[in-house]
C-alpha cells in the first residue's frame, strides 16, 4: 500500500468534510434522536459508499481519459460550481 498516498487522501477527505452539511445533518439527527450509534453508522456507511462511487467512477474515467484531460474537467467544473456560488450569493 502506497502509506504517502494514503495519507494524502485521509487528510484531503477529512478536512473537505469537516463542517459540510453532512456534517451538520449528522449533528443534528443524532442530537435529536434515541439512537446516536444508528446516525454514526448510517453516517459512516453513506460516506464509504460515497467515496467508493468517487474511486470506482475516478478509476474508470482514469482509465478512459488521458489524465490531462481528467484534470483539466475536473478544474473546469470546479470553476463553473465557483461561479455558481458566487452568482447564487449575489441574488
Amino acid at each position: 500500500m502506497d502509506w504517502q498516498l494514503f495519507g494524502l487522501t485521509f487528510m484531503t477527505v477529512f478536512l473537505a468534510e469537516i463542517g459540510d452539511k453532512s456534517q451538520l445533518a449528522a449533528i443534528a439527527l443524532g442530537g435529536s434522536s434515541q439512537s446516536p450509534k444508528a446516525v454514526f453508522f448510517g453516517s459512516v456507511i453513506a460516506l464509504i459508499l460515497a467515496s467508493f462511487l468517487g474511486v470506482i467512477a475516478g478509476g474508470t474515467l482514469g482509465q478512459i481519459l488521458p489524465t490531462r484531460i481528467l484534470k483539466a474537467g475536473a478544474a473546469i467544473v470546479f470553476a463553473l460550481m465557483a461561479l455558481k456560488l458566487l452568482m447564487a450569493e449575489e441574488n
